[in-house]
């Protein structure tokens, strides 16, 4: 498949020189780092984390987080009345 792209003009330097020195053309180049590109993307995709692995809490929760205000077993009314003792 045939197709038209705009490369700046010393990235094309770059990349033609980079030809010249491989012994090869600049299509070679081209698609050897697409290939490279799109071969390391699905090496990253293998490590896949889901959107509650890669979340981040808020600051106001991180606070709160870090004293200690929610365990295994506590309601919502000792979470409540341990906040209020913070304040």
């Amino acid at each position: 498949m045939k197709t038209t792209i705009e490369i700046p003009e010393p990235l094309y330097k770059k990349v033609k020189i980079e030809a010249i020195e491989r012994g090869t053309t600049l299509k070679t180049v081209v698609l050897s780092a697409l290939e490279d590109h799109f071969r390391s993307s699905v090496q990253t995709n293998v490590t896949f984390q889901s959107f509650h692995q890669r979340r981040s809490l808020t600051p106001d929760f991180q606070n709160l987080n870090g004293k200690n205000l929610f365990s295994k077993g506590t309601d919502s009314t000792e979470i409540i009345s341990k906040e209020r003792d913070l304040r």
